[in-house]
């Protein structure tokens, strides 16, 4: 997927090292297993909500008797993002594994109603590919949660600054009418 300039990609398991580097335009990726290192490096994808581009990281896999499973981390690499000027990564982390200390040049955004309704239909699609349903994917030690409370999203430097004010603060955003009811 190296410089990849748009269509939809859908991996049922990972993805290697560097997937998505120098990607433009408004490719559209779930990535169901996960990847190593510089996941999206200098994504130049613009803004996702017009037409640009963006990445779903769930972080899970099939176990040897077929369950689905959640990996230990969704991402155990680093320099998630580094260098991206645009776009989004959706990553399937309700522990909240992934820390700073990952990203370069990534920040950690609110997921938002208008994220949810964007990155649905992907997922409704990747669910009719590989059998992952959306209510697995929200499910969480055998409860369903809220997609704030499963999702992180991470924006590239440039565009935390003009969302500063939006937090990755799961407990204060769980005080707000519920996205999916």
């Amino acid at each position: 997927m190296y410089g990849a300039k748009g269509g939809s990609v859908y991996v049922l398991g990972n993805a290697a090292g560097r997937p998505l580097i120098n990607s433009v335009g408004k490719p559209k990726v779930v990535i169901n297993g996960t990847c190593l290192d510089f996941l999206a490096e200098s994504f130049m994808a613009g803004d996702p909500h017009n037409g640009g581009g963006f990445v779903i990281l769930n972080g899970v896999k099939f176990d040897d008797n077929g369950k689905l499973v959640a990996l230990q981390q969704p991402y155990p690499g680093s320099n998630i993002f580094s260098l991206a000027s645009g776009g989004a990564i959706f990553v399937r982390d309700p522990d909240r594994t992934l820390v700073d200390q990952q990203l370069n040049g990534g920040f950690f955004a609110k997921v938002t109603d208008e994220d949810w309704e964007l990155i649905l239909p992907y997922l409704k699609e990747n669910e009719q590919l590989f059998g992952i349903t959306i209510e697995q994917l929200l499910t969480v030690n055998n409860e369903r949660r809220e997609p704030i409370e499963v999702y992180r999203k991470v924006i590239p430097a440039n565009a935390a600054a003009a969302v500063s004010e939006e937090t990755d603060d799961v407990e204060a955003e769980l005080s707000e009418e519920p996205i999916v009811k």
